[in-house]
């Protein structure tokens, strides 16, 4: 019986042990749920963004207010990297090829952002794009020239990006919904893109 006993206090001091590194870890909890939070306070409430000039692969200007009316799909690239934005870039390419090929341009459009614009200019957004099968009309590779506003426009979405000790950046990853109103709908993680796609289906 007294083993037993230990057996059930030790196990109570693990846990508690482990639930207290586990919360000193996460900075009580926060960081664990952080995104989690975020995306669901997205879902309840759509987010106004800040108003942007982008500048697409073909050197073209415009506003990402111009979409207004259409659902658009955003994700944050920059073109050197080799590793999570090629994954963003091939789930991109399954969700265009998923959307109904009538609401491409007049219902949908996805759009890549850069957030390296002083080396990504158009010819290499143009060369990213190429890569990954963006057509440049209804899939446009783009980069806001403005620091202030593209500042802005990564604080709106959540994105992190820091500088490595490489000349590339550490950032983090989504799919984000912008709904018909302009607003930061929804987040989705990069590696469901069907489901994202899916998604767009059932609210076109």
């Amino acid at each position: 019986m007294k083993a037993v006993a230990r057996s059930v206090t030790v196990t109570a001091l693990v846990t508690v042990l482990g639930t207290g590194a586990f919360w000193c870890g996460t900075d009580g909890f926060k960081a664990f749920t952080a995104e989690t939070a975020r995306r669901a306070d997205i879902l309840r409430t759509p987010r106004p963004l800040p108003a942007a000039i982008l500048e697409d692969q073909d050197g073209r200007v415009f506003r990402l207010d111009d979409y207004r009316g259409r659902l658009l799909a955003v994700e944050f690239i920059y073109t050197r990297c080799t590793t999570i934005c090629n994954s963003l870039g091939a789930a991109f390419k399954q969700i265009r090829d998923r959307v109904p090929a009538d609401a491409l341009g007049r219902d949908v459009a996805l759009l890549s952002i850069s957030f390296d614009p002083g080396h990504d200019d158009p010819a290499n957004l143009k060369a990213y794009g190429t890569r990954h099968g963006a057509d440049g009309e209804h899939w446009r590779i783009v980069r806001v020239r403005d620091a202030d506003q593209l500042q802005a426009l990564l604080g709106a979405f959540g994105i992190v990006v820091i500088a490595d000790r490489f000349g590339g950046f550490e950032h983090n990853a989504a799919i984000h919904l912008v709904g018909r109103d302009g607003r930061l709908a929804e987040i989705a993680d990069l590696d469901a893109p069907l489901r994202f796609a899916d998604r767009l289906r059932e609210v076109l």
